[in-house]
């Protein structure tokens, strides 16, 4: 069995490519809102800089990829907020299947965002277009959610075969494997 995940770390590198590139997307989506926000706050007040009537809509739903996105990034580190104040406390194989049972939960919610997410974005949302831009589909507004549900399922199928592997580690490696990853996330912040 362990030669199995021996093949599976060979997607490894892709899952970090995937997380960089969609943090640089993060990034750009807030770079986006700031600007926009400045200048339509600054267009209020000093005259020759246009208040565009866009701006609100266009800020919001940059926020919302990003609000999304990131959430999406955060199942990769595990930085969601997690009762642990008990975990001491628990068996081993317990906490292993505890973990491998919220991990499917979440991934489940992964695929009713991918599924619902997009029927509503392809009904809800094609029939409408943004109010100061009449040219552009509103299915633009519904889209974060199935491709944050899209993201959710790519990072719980890793996190589902790292939770899978825990089983077959030692308890001493596992308890290893914990406290790295708990170093590395507080040292990224």
């Amino acid at each position: 069995m362990p030669g199995i995940f021996t093949t599976l770390d060979k997607v490894k590198p892709l899952y970090d490519v995937v997380s960089k590139v969609l943090m640089v997307i993060c990034k750009l989506f807030l770079i986006t809102d700031i600007l926009i926000t400045s200048m339509s706050v600054a267009g209020r007040y000093i005259p020759f800089i246009p208040d565009p009537s866009w701006s609100e809509e266009v800020v919001l739903t940059c926020m919302s990829y990003m609000a999304v996105l990131s959430a999406a990034l955060a199942i990769r580190r595990k930085a969601h907020i997690r009762m642990t104040a008990f975990d001491r406390f628990l068996p081993a194989n317990l906490l292993k299947t505890l973990d491998l049972a919220a991990d499917i939960g979440v991934m489940i919610l992964g695929v009713v965002m991918l599924v619902l997410g997009m029927g509503y974005a392809q009904t809800i949302g094609s029939r409408g277009t943004y109010v100061s831009m009449p040219f552009v589909s509103r299915f633009w507004m519904y889209f974060p959610i199935p491709l944050a549900g899209l993201f959710m399922v790519i990072f719980e199928l890793e996190a589902i075969v790292n939770d899978i592997r825990a089983f077959f580690l030692k308890d001493t490696e596992y308890d290893l494997k914990n406290q790295a990853e708990k170093m590395i996330k507080e040292a990224q912040g």
